[in-house]
């Protein structure tokens, strides 16, 4: 079906979308790849928002402020039954049910006002996927349009989707007749190609969505490694990718005004250099400070969607230490509201990738290099520490492992994104190394804090090629390679167990670490090489 004119409500291009091809029947009125200015005019007539004094639109996203990992589903069918590592994080709901899902969604639908926008993901032409997004709410496809890649207006006029993202917040599933959890939910399916959201406004379910179906669609169709990093360009063209987990620097160290940013979250490693997902930055605003994070600061101007944040006494100013809503506080923004920002969103294969993590027991170097076996056990374990007070409960650091540095968006079972990037490491000469911008001298609460200018002095001589000229001196512990000398940073914090007054209470707070290690790795162990298991951490074995 095609719609008739009248219904539609459309941005710069002469073109009408086909949205029976979604499953949708009827609507009142459909606004169609609309620029930001009228998405914003419309949130705003609907109360539903507010204009900051930046310039930025402010929402808040309702009952949800952060992803709901437990309810994400994939449809078990012939195209993933024997593929999907099922699971904790991957969790099957039969095709029926899908169905039925998909159906009562879109009679909910039927007859509302509906916000459509053609997208991309991915910039490297030979391996995007063409996205046709439908949103309840005209927030979330001002979101779609900060995120995802916008057509130019050749492509747009001839856009034929590959996949479909449905994000209706205010429809519930039912748990009896959907096979769901609660009733909310966010539902992959393969054989028909879509994503299914509900009963949740919080917008990070679309990118995410989509970035789960990449994970599965790039490794089986194209041998495209997608990855859950940040990525940065120097001078001279060469690359350098980002991984890390919440809290660990991965935007702030990502962005150098030295460099130019590819991108700061979803990428590919494909057979000529990687290349980013998204057109926009998806970025935590808690805490935001200018001095620290410039770049994310001047990119909060109008176009730019903030999240559940809290406002000053005039009742317009952002208040970024604000976290009475949420401490997951969010902003999105186009790509090109950073400054130096790359517009091609592809870059070379990586010279270095880092992998970052915030250690809370302050038993890990600040700087290490890791051989392949290693980076494959330790980019698999994706290692990072909460420290107490963060969360009711946490009274000492705790240790926290995410797969790949992105288990909730890992369709495949880990060992297979472990064994690409080995590959791509040895074909391509990528060197890995692990920083450490969490504790040193002690844990948490004992020790103190890696300075900034420490990591970003560690990080300017990787990549710079000062490095290279520095011993090293192995880690029989954890199996990497730690610096004696680094430039502009002092010797004596590179051996961390230097840096603690009782070098016994450190070999006992390394030990447990390696352990909690070997713990966590007993889950990926059968699908991995006998060469990744063995570069396991060694508890009782010291380090200098």
């Amino acid at each position: 079906m095609i719609w008739p004119k009248a219904m539609v409500h459309q941005g710069n291009t002469p073109f009408h979308p086909d949205l029976a091809q979604s499953g949708l029947r009827k609507a009142r009125s459909i606004w169609w790849n609309l620029p930001p200015a009228r998405l914003i005019e419309r949130t705003l007539l609907a109360g539903e928002g507010k204009l900051t004094s930046t310039g930025a639109l402010a929402i808040d996203t309702g009952r949800f402020t952060g992803r709901s990992p437990k309810d994400r589903f994939i449809v078990s069918d012939s195209l993933t039954r024997d593929q999907v590592w099922w699971g904790d994080v991957n969790k099957a709901i039969q095709p029926e049910q899908a169905t039925s899902l998909h159906e009562d969604l879109m009679q909910y639908l039927d007859g509302k006002g509906l916000y459509v926008r053609d997208a991309f993901i991915g910039a490297h032409e030979s391996y995007r996927k063409s996205v046709r997004v439908m949103t309840e709410k005209s927030w979330s496809n001002l979101f779609v349009y900060n995120m995802f890649i916008r057509p130019n207006p050749e492509d747009a006029a001839h856009f034929e989707p590959d996949w479909h993202v449905i994000c209706a917040p205010g429809f519930k599933g039912s748990p009896e007749r959907h096979g769901i959890r609660q009733s909310n939910f966010a539902i992959l399916d393969f054989t028909h190609r879509r994503v299914l959201i509900g009963g949740t406004g919080y917008t990070g379910e679309i990118k995410k969505g989509m970035f789960s179906a990449m994970n599965f669609l790039l490794p089986t169709e194209s041998d495209v490694l997608p990855m859950h990093c940040s990525a940065n360009e120097g001078s001279d063209g060469k690359t350098a990718i980002f991984f890390g987990l919440s809290g660990t620097g991965k935007t702030t160290l990502s962005s150098d005004p030295n460099r130019k940013l590819i991108g700061d979250d979803e990428h590919g490693w494909a057979s000529d250099g990687i290349f980013n997902f998204e057109g926009g930055c998806y970025a935590k605003t808690i805490d935001l400070n200018p001095d620290r994070e410039p770049d994310i600061y001047g990119a909060i101007r109008h176009g730019a969607l903030l999240e559940n944040i809290g406002f000053g006494p005039d009742g317009v100013t952002p208040d970024y230490a604000d976290a009475t809503t949420t401490q997951n506080t969010r902003v999105s923004y186009p790509l090109d509201h950073i400054e130096g920002a790359k517009p091609s969103g592809q870059g070379a294969h990586p010279d270095h990738i880092f992998f970052l993590t915030c250690d809370a027991f302050g038993v890990l170097p600040p700087l290490a290099r890791l051989d392949a076996p290693t980076a494959m056990y330790h980019f698999i374990s994706g290692y990072t520490a909460k420290v107490a007070g963060t969360e009711d409960g946490i009274d000492e650091p705790t240790a926290v492992f995410s797969a790949c540095f992105g288990a909730p968006f890992l369709p495949l079972h880990p060992g297979r994104y472990a064994e690409m990037l080995g590959e791509r490491m040895k074909a391509h000469g990528s060197k890995v190394w692990l920083v450490n911008t969490g504790w040193t001298g002690g844990p948490h609460g004992v020790g103190h804090r890696m300075r900034l200018k420490d990591t970003r002095a560690l990080l300017a001589a990787v990549l710079n090629g000062s490095m290279d000229a520095m011993d090293f001196a192995p880690c029989a512990r954890f199996g990497w390679e730690v610096p004696m000398a680094a430039p502009n940073v002092d010797d004596a914090l590179l051996n961390p167990r230097n840096t603690w007054n009782d070098g016994e209470a450190f070999d006992e707070k390394a030990d447990a670490l390696a352990d909690r290690f070997n713990a966590n790795f007993e889950q990926f162990a059968d699908g991995v090489s006998a060469a990744v298991r063995n570069a396991a951490p060694k508890a009782g074995i010291l380090s200098d």
